[in-house]
């Protein structure tokens, strides 16, 4: 089977019937089928790859989604269990900002520690999925930037919600309960 590839600047389908006129005047015998634009050809090529790429890509909104519950449900259960100690805390004077920056602060600890010891074994998993990657490197800026970025926004983003709970605990409450 022969393959032949006509580069144009006009619709290639337009010159359909010129390029069978053509070939049928070099050789009668030769069938001529199976015309397409190389777009097409192009992605029914990677359409293998595009699926995989995709279903890879929607494993890890899956993975930020479970990451971003579990960093919630931790911080979560820390602010119940510090309810005691922000109740008095609030008691002796500190503002609402204050404990809300407190439970902030320590969400962000956690995503320095996940960014600490992420970024040097991504940098070492790197070179094993080297030969996998196609049209990026293993150690593309953009995605050693980028991942970071969003993970903490997730993280500070999940950590939030128990955050601004713990900012609005009552005092008087928070030391009755004990």
């Amino acid at each position: 089977m022969a393959f032949v590839a006509i580069r144009t600047t006009v619709d290639p389908m337009k010159l359909a019937q010129a390029v069978r006129g053509e070939v049928h005047a070099l050789d009668s015998e030769l069938p001529v089928s199976r015309m397409k634009p190389m777009d097409d050809v192009v992605s029914e090529f990677l359409a293998e790859e595009q699926m995989i790429a995709s279903i890879l890509g929607g494993f890890g909104l899956f993975g930020l989604a479970l990451a971003a519950i579990g960093i919630y449900g931790v911080i979560a259960y820390s602010v119940s269990q510090r309810k005691h100690e922000i109740g008095i805390r609030v008691a002796l004077g500190a503002t609402s900002g204050n404990a809300l920056a407190l439970v902030l602060r320590k969400g962000a600890r956690l995503a320095a520690a996940g960014l600490v010891i992420g970024i040097p074994a991504a940098l070492a998993a790197s070179r094993a999925i080297g030969s996998l990657l196609y049209g990026v490197s293993p150690r593309d800026v953009t995605v050693f930037v980028g991942t970071p970025v969003v993970l903490v926004v997730v993280s500070l983003a999940a950590t939030y919600l128990p955050a601004r709970r713990a900012a609005k605990v009552d005092p008087l409450e928070a030391l009755r309960s004990e």
